[in-house]
């Protein structure tokens, strides 16, 4: 007889959805990690407080907002687990929460208050936690899995996999779910750092230095892709959550897009200003639409002196180009230790999207973050890591 029906590996916002899930359902649930305390992640998240998901975050809305070598994959399990679903647990608990922007939820207090409701959940439908336990070996064995768990060995009949990806390693990320799905054949696509700040070789480091600390609302593009959000010039490049999300799609050598006057005709501006203030100089025009220092530096970069009144058409439209489309090639990003997620992971050809379980390998299951699903910023990935440990825990 197996020691467990289930175990999960990872006491992250996947594994603990999946194992309260499991015990729920009257399974023998052990959940392991680790680290010392379960829901790391989720107690850094949102600056503390938790973008637990996002109204957005559904099979219809959120269509679009999940990056995959098949984007449809995660559609089955949002639908069966919603935001709302999330959002009346969070109610249930007595957990104040807001909405933010953009339908992005947080709560008003600490993230520690999502960490406490799942562990309760987890223990009250009778799981066992064992936190600062490493695993070691997994072996398929004939009615379930061995694992090596510390200096012992285990046994359950259902194996989730919720190790999450390689982002943030001081927290202990490691790319163990990608090692487990090797061994049991399934595929793994490239990974690489995603919702992550974009960096700049030293020479255009050097032209930005002094815009360290300046934020301001932008549309940043990479093709046909576009955010429209707050933009943050750091000492090493760029940051804010319209970089982040734009992070997701750029890839390195590429270059991206930057409008500094979203919703307004840079053009249109630059023309009343000739009009009505024709002794101005550009910088000073620009300075009552842009950060000062923002401001100082795109005047230096358009290089029209001499007063606004003398500009000619051509010589506006050429600043207009410059402010609305203003291009910028980073270098690198700042890689796994900054970056919110994982993009790419566990193959999503190798496993059933309604269940979240290998193909070829019955009862073992990947979820969250490992998996070939990743999210806009904004509470989107905590609601993959929801649903699918949702209907991991519903089947294993």
């Amino acid at each position: 007889m197996t020691d467990f029906d289930v175990m999960v590996l990872g006491a992250g916002a996947a594994g603990m959805m999946a194992g309260i899930e499991a015990a729920r359902r009257g399974r023998r649930v052990l959940v392991v990690d680790h680290a010392r305390d379960p829901g790391e992640k989720i107690r850094i998240s949102g600056g503390g407080r938790c973008n637990f998901t996002n109204v957005n975050a559904t099979h219809i809305l959120g269509r679009d907002r999940f990056l995959s070598q098949n984007p449809r994959f995660a559609l089955s399990a949002l639908s069966r687990y919603t935001p709302d679903m999330f959002i009346e647990r969070v109610k249930k608990q007595g957990i104040a929460f807001h909405e933010k922007t953009l339908g992005q939820l947080f709560c008003d207090g600490s993230a520690t208050q999502i960490v406490t409701m799942l562990t309760q959940d987890l223990r009250q439908a009778g799981a066992s936690i064992w936190t600062g336990r490493s695993v070691g070996s997994i072996e398929k064995i004939a009615d379930g899995f061995d694992v090596m768990i510390g200096d012992g060995r285990v046994t359950a009949t259902s194996l989730i996999v919720a190790t999450g990806g390689k982002s943030i390693p001081k927290m202990g990320a490691t790319g163990l779910a990608y090692d487990i799905a090797r061994q049991f054949g399934l595929g793994v696509t490239e990974t690489r750092p995603a919702l992550v700040p974009l960096t700049f070789e030293p020479s255009a480091l050097e032209k930005l230095r002094d815009l360290a600390g300046v934020s301001t609302n932008a549309i940043v593009s990479h093709g046909k892709t576009r955010f429209e959000e707050a933009l943050l010039f750091t000492h090493r490049g760029l940051s804010g959550p319209a970089i982040l999300q734009i992070s997701s799609y750029w890839r390195e050598g590429d270059a991206i897009s930057v409008d500094l006057l979203p919703g307004r005709n840079a053009l249109d501006l630059l023309r009343a200003a000739r009009k009505d203030s024709p002794k101005l100089h550009l910088q000073t025009v620009l300075a009552n639409a842009l950060p000062r220092r923002l401001a100082q530096l795109m005047g230096e970069f358009i290089g029209q002196p001499g007063m606004i009144g003398d500009l000619s058409d051509k010589k506006l439209a050429a600043a207009a180009e410059w402010i609305e489309r203003w291009t910028l090639k980073p270098v690198s990003s700042e890689g796994y230790r900054t970056a919110e997620v994982t993009l790419g992971g566990i193959d999503t050809r190798d496993l059933d999207a309604k269940t979240m379980m290998a193909r070829a390998v019955p009862n073992l299951f990947f979820v969250g973050e490992a998996v070939d699903v990743t999210g806009w910023l904004g509470g989107y990935n905590f609601q993959w890591a929801w649903a699918s440990g949702y209907v991991a825990g519903l089947a294993a």
